[in-house]
């Protein structure tokens, strides 16, 4: 049952692609200019970047299922904020408080799950929780797409706010406040500045700042660009987060048996392909390649990322799986957090100059070829 409470959690946190759908409704109803909605991404997820590690490295020493129950309650209190938000800039305070509340879950996940079993079977454990968080990335557009177009934007936040309250009062009930002695102290500096550890954090930073063209340009590209309807946009945008879903289960039992080097390679390389391929989608460009090109980043994704986390979390102490889960999430959202801020300002820089389409290539292009750097690296420095 820990591994199912944990990936409830984690599901619903990761509900939070219903949001990447309404940015093109948002920019309306705030009359903000396109590239600002960067900062409804940034607002979130650099401040789960932060706490994930922070949540993490306390759950060693407190419990992991206190801080995990604290951060679904966070996440309910923002998911009314946010709902509720009559100006942009309270809408970018609730997201701050959603990423904060988001970290305590998404830290504390793969310590829970991992110390709930064997060391050899690791993998699949984690490729259970990434599918999790891969199925809510993938219902999330879809849901999205239904909810715009009949009860506006605000309905993607209010939505969750009862699933958050489900998924704490089965944390409280079920779940062991401390599943393991707690660490005699917190992480310190040189349990984290080593290769061992470094090498797989750089990698999920180039994958997921890679990655998160997909979610801040492909919206306005099916959209703006292709002038799809919103629920059609959904169903082609959530070909990415259901890759992810169908790969991490798969990725957990390869890792288990043949080791990581392969599928981390074999991952970003697949992602890199997909890139590519979004890159040279224009408006008449066939719906097929676009849906196939936004398949094969997220499966890539998905196959690279429960190998890196495995990676990641055998760096470190039984007792300080906590800190591991979150500096595998911290790792991933600094990504995240570095790519938006990149490609929305390359995105807003060149699309004054050659349009939207054009633009929205050119950055993903520039993703492509930062992730076949990945595959380099990965390939020079992983082992099995």
């Amino acid at each position: 049952m820990t591994r199912w409470i944990a990936a409830s959690g984690a599901f619903v946190v990761s509900l939070d692609s219903t949001v990447n759908i309404a940015f093109p409704a948002m920019t309306v109803a705030f009359a903000v200019e396109p590239e600002r909605v960067r900062w409804i991404i940034i607002a979130y997820v650099f401040s789960y970047a932060i706490t994930s590690f922070v949540a993490g490295a306390l759950a060693d020493r407190v419990g992991h299922g206190r801080v995990f129950a604290a951060g679904l309650a966070g996440s309910a209190l923002a998911f009314a904020l946010a709902g509720l938000a009559p100006t942009f800039g309270w809408l970018l305070v609730a997201r701050v408080v959603q990423g904060v509340a988001g970290g305590g879950v998404y830290g504390t996940s793969p310590g829970i799950v991992s110390l709930a079993v064997a060391p050899a079977a690791r993998g699949r454990a984690l490729g259970f929780l990434n599918a999790a968080i891969g199925l809510g990335l993938s219902l999330g557009p879809v849901v999205a797409g239904l909810l715009v177009g009949v009860f506006g934007w605000r309905s993607i936040f209010l939505l969750r706010l009862p699933f958050a309250l489900i998924a704490l009062a089965w944390a409280l009930l079920a779940l062991p406040a401390t599943p393991r002695p707690p660490a005699a102290r917190l992480v310190r500096p040189r349990d984290v500045v080593r290769a061992a550890v470094l090498i797989p954090g750089a990698l999920a930073f180039i994958a997921n700042a890679g990655v998160f063209a997909i979610w801040l340009l492909a919206p306005f590209y099916l959209v703006a660009s292709r002038g799809l309807a919103a629920s059609t946009a959904g169903l082609l945008f959530t070909l990415t987060p259901l890759g992810t879903t169908l790969a991490a289960p798969l990725a957990g039992r390869v890792v288990d048996r043949l080791g990581a080097r392969a599928p981390v390679a074999a991952g970003l390389a697949l992602e890199a392909l997909g890139l590519a391929l979004l890159s040279r989608a224009g408006p008449t460009s066939s719906l097929g390649m676009v849906a196939l090109a936004l398949f094969a980043a997220g499966f890539g994704l998905g196959l690279f990322q429960v190998p890196n986390m495995a990676q990641v979390m055998a760096a470190f102490t039984s007792v300080q799986q906590g800190a591991a889960g979150g500096f595998a999430f911290l790792a991933r959202t600094l990504g995240t957090v570095a790519g938006v801020a990149v490609l929305a300002q390359l995105f807003g820089t060149r699309r004054p100059v050659i349009g939207l389409g054009p633009a929205a290539a050119e950055a993903f292009l520039a993703t492509a070829i930062a992730v076949v750097v990945g595959v380099v690296l990965a390939l020079a420095t992983t082992r099995d």
